[in-house]
């Protein structure tokens, strides 16, 4: 098999904007949460499941 036809089946790079790829650059339907949110709801839940299980005990 030659270099050229091996090159050929390979897939092509993604284009890249200065060494940067651009994924989302349109603005898409779905819920919009602040990422300050979504780590004080973890820090919370983490909490709560920690304090379960030093007052209800081994369940």
């Amino acid at each position: 098999m030659s270099r050229k036809s091996k090159k050929s089946e390979s897939a092509p790079m993604p284009s890249a904007s200065a060494g940067l790829l651009r994924f989302f650059e349109e603005d898409t339907k779905g819920v919009k949460v602040r990422p300050e949110l979504v780590v004080a709801l973890t820090a919370s839940l983490i909490i709560t499941v920690i304090l379960a299980k030093v007052f209800l005990g081994p369940i």
